[in-house]
This record gives structure tokens, sequence and C-alpha cells, in this order.
């Protein structure tokens, strides 16, 4: 039986994650932005919360936290290192390299500082299931609050070096404004106006684009595509390394 996943939307646009091992009754919440939502999601599916896994310290992540572990008594886990209000919630701090499990299921943690600097993605291998926080999404990455271009590129690096049928959880349903910026730098993507069509299908009848697959993100992301060809020609250029092209593609969507 694989890993099973109750997905649920809160505030505007976030989404949060269960997940459940049905063999030792483990369940684990990614975040905790609003502990009435994952309270409400934890009744519906009648699961008993054990972990509770942190991306990072903004709070539409993290300010039902406190609620949700006095609740649940579910044990937390987060960046080592990030905010003291923060610390002061995590009881296992982990970071690049560390793995923990959920039942019979081995999460990797990988850090992916950009967005924030504390930024941590959660891997599990085992069921091709990568937990991006605000680093990956849909057609898009995160905005450059804490990091700098650079350093975001190097997370977006590791997280595009996984396997291509690993399916991306990202936290936000960001898609359609993301379709619209991603049109703009890669316009010739054939693979991408397709895309972009079904992902305004699945938003007029209100449905989700989450989660997605590496391999459509690595065809059509133009953040994890500074490399290609058509993006640079569109871009003017051709000589420059990957970063920059990066950097100026994010700073492309931060005016559009």
């Amino acid at each position: 039986m694989a890993l099973l996943c109750k997905q649920f939307p809160y505030n505007d646009d976030n989404y949060g994650f269960l997940l459940h091992d049905d063999q030792t009754g483990n369940t684990a919440a990614i975040d905790a932005g609003c502990a009435p939502s994952y309270l409400s999601a934890l009744q519906e599916t009648g699961w008993d919360l054990t972990h509770i896994l942190v991306t990072h310290h903004h709070g539409d992540h993290v300010a039902g936290l406190a609620e949700l572990k006095k609740a649940t008594n579910a044990s937390v886990y987060g960046p080592k290192n990030t905010k003291q209000s923060l610390k002061d919630l995590i009881d296992n701090p982990v970071c690049e390299g560390d793995m923990l499990s959920i039942g019979r299921y081995k999460f990797n943690v990988i850090e992916t500082p950009g967005h924030t600097l504390d930024m941590l993605n959660y891997y599990c291998a085992g069921n091709k299931m990568l937990f991006s926080g605000d680093s990956l999404f849909v057609l898009g990455c995160g905005r450059l609050f804490e990091g700098n271009a650079s350093m975001m590129w190097q997370s977006l690096q590791k997280l595009r070096a996984l396997p291509h049928d690993t399916m991306v959880y990202s936290a936000h349903e960001y898609a359609l404004a993301n379709a619209a910026f991603a049109i703009s730098v890669d316009p010739q993507n054939k693979a991408l106006q397709d895309r972009v069509s079904h992902i305004k299908n699945l938003r007029d009848k209100d449905l989700p684009t989450v989660p997605s697959s590496l391999a459509q993100e690595s065809e059509t992301n133009p953040f994890l595509r500074p490399d290609d060809e058509q993006i640079r020609e569109h871009l003017n250029m051709m000589g420059e390394s990957d970063e920059a092209v990066f950097t100026e593609i994010r700073a492309r969507k931060d005016r559009f």
C-alpha cells in the first residue's frame, strides 16, 4: 500500500498535506499554517497526527503550529537554523542530509535556501514524492525574500536532479499567474502551451494543479530551464551562465 496523502486548501491559496502509513498508523502534516484546517482534515480522515514537518518560518506555514502541536501531541521536525520563535516549537531540528521516518517511509531532508534561508524540502524516494514548500511551484519558484538568486538556483538544481517521475507537492496554488509569466519568456514551447491550456481548464473547474510531476516541470518551468536555448535566445542571453539567465528570469517575474 502506498503512502496515503490527503491534500486540502487553506487561507487564500495554500495547500496543506497529511501523509498516512496505514500499517503503522503514523500520520505526518506538512507545515501547520492554519490549525483548524489541519484538525478538520484529521477529523475527516480519522487519522491521529504523530509528526509535523515544517518547511520554513513564514506565518502561512507555521501560524497554527503551536495549536496543532498542543491538540495532537505530535512531534515537530523543522529547520535547525531558523528563528527562535520557531526553534522553541521544534522537537527535532533537521538539516541537509538528515533522514526521518513516517512509519515505514523514509524522508530525506533537502536544504533549499532562496525564498528563505531556512527552507527545507522533504523527499520520499520510496514513494516518489517531494514536498517542496515555497521552493518549487507549478511553473514557478519562490520569491527571494531572504536568499539571493545564486542560492535559489543552487537549490533548484538539487530538485531538478531528482528522478523525473517524482511528484511535486508545492504549498501554493499559483499556476495561473505562473503560466502567464512562463509563456512570456518561453513563447515557442509547445509543451508549455499545451500545459497552460490544461491548467486553465483545471482552474475553470476549481480543481488543483498540485501535485505536478518533475518531468512536467523540467519540460515547461522556465525556472528549471535557464540552459534552454529557446529561452536564452528570447532573452538575448546566449552566451551567459545558467545562473545569470536564472537571475534574469527571476527578476522579470518580480516585475511581471
